[in-house]
């Protein structure tokens, strides 16, 4: 596979640029797009006004003026990755608007040369050309500001053609590369030059000193070099006067240790500013050298470290030491003296790095992602400059510890411990950070709540991401600068309180253990502008309404919402949008819950009072619990008689009142004469010894009809209310035709106790018969009642009159006297 470089993203923001300038009205309608679709040849249906074409990933082979002549507004062309192997530049003739022309990763041998005056990027790298393929056409193209270009050797006379252009980016691929002609790249006119060599070849290090002498911005890709040390063509320092380089970047290098120093001494006394070198590996002899040949090899170093330099930032990324076992603290010493305002060493296995002897001009250094530990920088006085330092992915333990490294960094402003180890126990609460350090990264560590009591009393930002904090103290010490807190990851059960944050403006506490956050939060710190809270296990309750009417009346303050905020339990609601959950007031205020109770109970209570007292409730309950246990005591006294026996026609109630009419009207129509009528009568059948509800029920069981001489007289009876209860309780409870009815006189509903419904919805529904005044209409009311009550009974009527003389011979006379009184 071959190295990639920045040639496609640089490409891609060419194109992007391009394609900013095009006026359009819809989206993607001047792009056409068909990359990786297998294609052999240009296809025929890409419509005329397209301004960008991707050809790329594909299979073709073969372009012709044909298959772009129609394409008159074609301003981007990608054609890499495919499968041509000779190029005709006067394909494009007719494409006059052509600027960004890709021609990379083909199989390119040739190309036929056209003036194509106003393309700006031409890329032929990555192609298998033997000499580079510039042509005297290229001469004309004063618009062109990226050249890509691949050969096997370069000669001096390869860039006559465009030494006069001038070019902002020239990319050179050199693989199998064979021959180089010294200071054949001096003729170009570029400020960016990269070169890629292959990663299994020796490098040519004669272009890298040209490179030096020819572009302000120099990149190489694969600085190998696996021959003796011997055969290395040091630099000559007069070469220190013609060089251009400010900023040069070396990537994937694999070099003996001392062609290092080489290349480093030479940079370090040029005009280069900016060094960076990636994915570094050293190697040496495989003897262990002694401290004495060290020295000596660092010697020439040290002279020009102490002499001053024109370099600002080293930066050393993945370092690699695969040379032999020496004194490390000697080349700590070296990076620690020297003059320079920028050093970052990222990956390098370092596990540890001097304090300069005297005043560094160091103000920025990263060391991340090594082996350092609390001993770094302790008591250390001379990094007063230094402004950001980053630690991060280190073995750092003790927090107080990395306060005091702080202590005299005088003009620290930002320190980076992220993904180290810290932890705070509480127990030593000094904690002398240095007073001008404004922002703190202290996440991905260990640390618990006790970290409120070790921080930067002036710092402004603090991050505490994914660590162990659970909540944040009261009592903790004011930090009056603090403007913005990011406690996200942590197992935090609610929102903290800004007691101590008076300047707070930004709170982060996403992704913690929050169930039901304070609605009372804004209060406490109204100084916050936005409070990410999304993220969390939200248990949708009462509890969580307030908190969403916050979202409300905070007016946008709180941020993701409302997709960052779900609710997670209960398990029904799980996934619900916090703004999509609503309970009712009564379900979440207690006490308007308690006292809505309280009041429906007191109505209830009342309604039932009243309809007690209104219908006489107590008095059905006695009357039912005496029927009960009148049918009870019968039911064990006889057992075998459960089924009533009927021994009477009708059993007659009336108020004593009306006793004169029923004695000589009722009764003696009724039981004399054709179809005699036997009657039950209280005077006369209620057996003494029982009691009068028991007698009452009797006599009704053993009745086939009730009959019921109404008047004002009855309703004012209590014991006629009893015998109308009982009746009507048979009526309904034999589901027969049992009540009749007889209106002796008038009586005016406002008579009729309210007691009395049942009486009332008898006389609304039943009908009567009405005692009439006229002596000839009495016939008919006669025939009437006697047809109501015509039944053939079922016992001896004889044998009951000898039971009934029998058992009321002795004190029939003194029950009869309470009958008269109770009616």
């Amino acid at each position: 596979m071959r190295p990639l470089t920045n040639t496609y993203v640089f490409a891609c923001v060419f194109a992007s640029m391009l394609w900013n300038n095009i006026q359009t009205t819809m989206e993607n309608e001047f792009i056409a797009n068909y990359s990786g679709s297998l294609l052999t040849n240009v296809p025929k249906n890409i419509p005329v006004h397209t301004h960008v074409l991707d050809l790329s990933h594909n299979r073709i082979s073969e372009l012709s003026v044909s298959e772009f002549i129609f394409l008159s507004d074609l301003q981007v062309l990608n054609l890499s990755y495919n499968l041509i192997a000779e190029f005709d530049f006067s394909v494009f003739i007719f494409n006059e608007d052509l600027e960004y022309l890709d021609l990379s990763h083909n199989n390119i041998l040739k190309v036929y040369c056209q003036t194509l005056a106003y393309l700006r990027h031409l890329d032929l790298s990555f192609n298998k050309f033997t000499a580079l393929p510039v042509c005297q056409e290229f001469e004309n193209m004063f618009h062109l500001e990226y050249l890509g270009l691949s050969a096997t050797m370069i000669r001096r006379s390869d860039f006559g053609y465009i030494t006069h252009l001038q070019l902002h980016t020239v990319l050179l691929t050199l693989e199998d590369f064979a021959l180089y002609e010294p200071q054949s790249l001096t003729a170009l006119n570029t400020r960016s030059l990269h070169i890629i060599f292959a990663a299994n070849q020796n490098f040519t290090f004669p272009l890298l000193y040209d490179g030096m002498s020819t572009s302000e911005n120099l990149k190489i890709v694969n600085l190998i070099y696996t021959l003796s040390y011997k055969d290395f063509p040091s630099p000559s320092f007069t070469l220190l006067k013609k060089i251009k380089t400010t900023a040069l970047t070396l990537d994937t290098v694999d070099l003996q240790w001392a062609i290092i120093l080489q290349i480093f001494l030479l940079t370090w006394y040029s005009p280069v500013e900016l060094l960076t070198v990636r994915n570094l590996t050293f190697r040496g002899s495989v003897k262990v050298l002694n401290e004495y040949e060290f020295l000596h090899l660092l010697n020439p170093l040290e002279q020009l470290i102490s002499s001053g330099s024109s370099m600002k930032v080293l930066t050393l990324e993945h370092v690699r030491n695969k040379v032999y076992y020496f004194n490390q603290e000697i080349l700590y010493r070296e990076f620690s003296e020297m003059n320079i305002s920028s050093l970052t060493i990222y990956d390098a296995y370092m596990p540890h790095m001097l304090c300069p002897n005297k005043k560094s001009s160091f103000q920025y250094l990263n060391f991340s992602h090594n082996a350092l530990t609390d001993e770094l920088f302790q008591n250390c006085s001379t990094l007063t400059d230094l402004k950001l330092l980053i630690l991060q992915r280190n073995k750092f333990e003790t927090l107080s510890k990395v306060s005091l490294m702080t202590s005299r960094m005088k003009s620290l402003k930002y320190l980076d411990m992220s993904y180290n180890l810290l932890s705070h126990d509480g127990a030593d609460a000094r904690c002398p950070w240095a007073e001008s350090l404004t922002e703190l990264d202290l996440s991905s560590n260990q640390l618990s709540d006790s970290v409120f009591e070790c921080l930067p009393i002036n710092v402004q930002k603090v991050s505490l991401q994914s660590n162990q904090i659970t909540s944040v103290p009261k009592g903790t010490a004011e930090l009056k600068s603090l403007r913005e807190l990011n406690l996200a990851s942590n197992r935090l059960a609610d929102l903290p309180v800004c007691g101590a944050f008076l300047s707070l403006e930004f709170l982060n506490v996403e992704m913690n253990a929050i169930l039901s956050p304070a609605a009372d939060f804004f209060q406490s710190c109204p100084g916050v502008r936005e409070l990410q809270g999304g993220h969390n296990p939200f248990k949708c309750s009462c509890e969580l309404q307030d908190f969403i009417r916050l979202e409300r009346r905070s007016g946008g303050k709180l941020a993701g919402w409302p997709g960052a905020y779900l609710c997670e339990y209960p398990e029904d609601l799980r996934g619900t949008q916090l703004k999509d959950f609503h309970l009712s007031d009564l379900a979440c205020n207690t006490a308007l819950l308690l006292g809505t109770a309280l009041l429906l109970t007191l109505v209830l209570v009342a309604v039932v009072a009243f309809l007690c007292i209104y219908l006489d409730v107590p008095w059905y309950l006695r009357m039912t619990w005496q029927w009960t246990q009148t049918k009870r005591r019968a039911w064990q006294s006889h057992p075998a008689e459960q089924e009533s026996v009927l021994q009477f026609h009708a059993f007659v109630s009336y108020s004593e009142r009306d006793s004169s009419w029923v004695k000589n009207e009722l009764i003696p129509n009724l039981e004399k004469g054709e179809g005699c009528v036997r009657l039950c009568q209280h005077e006369r059948n209620f057996i003494p010894g029982k009691s009068i509800v028991e007698n009452i029920i009797n006599c009704i069981e053993k009745s086939y009809k009730s009959i019921f001489v109404l008047s004002p007289n009855f309703v004012q009876s209590e014991w006629c209310h009893y015998e109308l209860y009982f009746a009507h309780h048979k009526l309904f409870s034999e589901n027969s035709n049992s009540l009749i009815l007889i209106l002796l006189e008038p009586i005016p509903p406002y008579v009729i106790p309210a007691r009395y419904h049942k009486l009332k919805a008898l006389m609304a529904k039943r009908t009567y018969l009405e005692w009439p005044k006229e002596r000839s209409k009495r016939g008919l009311f006669w025939a009437n009642l006697k047809a109501a009550i015509s039944i053939n009974l079922l016992i001896s009527i004889e044998g009951n009159e000898e039971q009934s003389d029998a058992s009321s011979a002795s004190n029939v006379n003194q029950y009869v006297n309470d009958l008269v009184v109770l009616h």
